[in-house]
């Protein structure tokens, strides 16, 4: 019988700590999971904020490397649409001569410094880069508040939040905003010719 008075106070301490232990194991992974889907969450973040400051920097550079090219070929135009219009003009067989050798040192020139028109290429690149741009930004906020929306579903579960409290990290887990645009921060840069 003596053997009996000891085995149970025994067996419910052990069965005390086992479930201590459970439990503590368990708080543990829920604070362990909150960090790791934090951190997700803040890197995707910073994704976000990536694709903003690749939009910034490319924009105006795309801009203004299509805005040269589209000047010089304006020039160029304009040299050998006045060649042109000078042979018009032009009164005498020695005048008209002169104008051609003109129109072909126009034509030439402007070949050799530029061979082939290509500004409407240039534009259409400039779109298509725009647009992957844009597209960019957009997978990338699409993916914050999906992970944003994976981290509150972790951290503001009943019992997690409950285990949360338990290591007094609850206002370390605050739920994440999902994406908010601030004002004019949704507008693309706008392109001016």
């Amino acid at each position: 019988m003596t053997q009996k008075k000891w085995f149970i106070p025994v067996v419910i301490i052990g069965a005390i700590v086992i479930a201590g232990m459970m439990f503590v194991s368990w708080a543990n992974g829920v604070y362990n999971t909150a960090v790791s889907l934090q951190e997700d969450t803040d890197a995707q973040w910073g994704n976000v904020q990536g694709a903003y400051q690749r939009r910034a920097d490319l924009v105006p550079q795309l801009v203004a490397t299509v805005k040269g090219a589209a000047e010089n070929e304006h020039k160029i135009l304009t040299e050998v649409t006045q060649a042109r219009a000078g042979i018009v003009n032009a009164t005498t067989p020695e005048d008209m001569e002169l104008m051609g050798k003109k129109i072909n040192t126009a034509i030439n020139l402007a070949f050799e410094a530029y061979p082939e028109i290509k500004s409407t290429q240039n534009f259409r690149d400039l779109q298509a880069q725009l647009e992957g741009t844009e597209n960019r930004v957009s997978v990338e906020r699409r993916r914050y508040n999906e992970t944003a929306k994976e981290f509150n579903k972790h951290v503001r579960g009943l019992f997690r939040r409950w285990a949360l409290g338990v290591f007094g990290a609850e206002d370390e887990f605050l739920k994440k905003e999902m994406f908010k645009a601030s004002a004019g921060a949704e507008n693309a840069p706008t392109v001016e010719f």
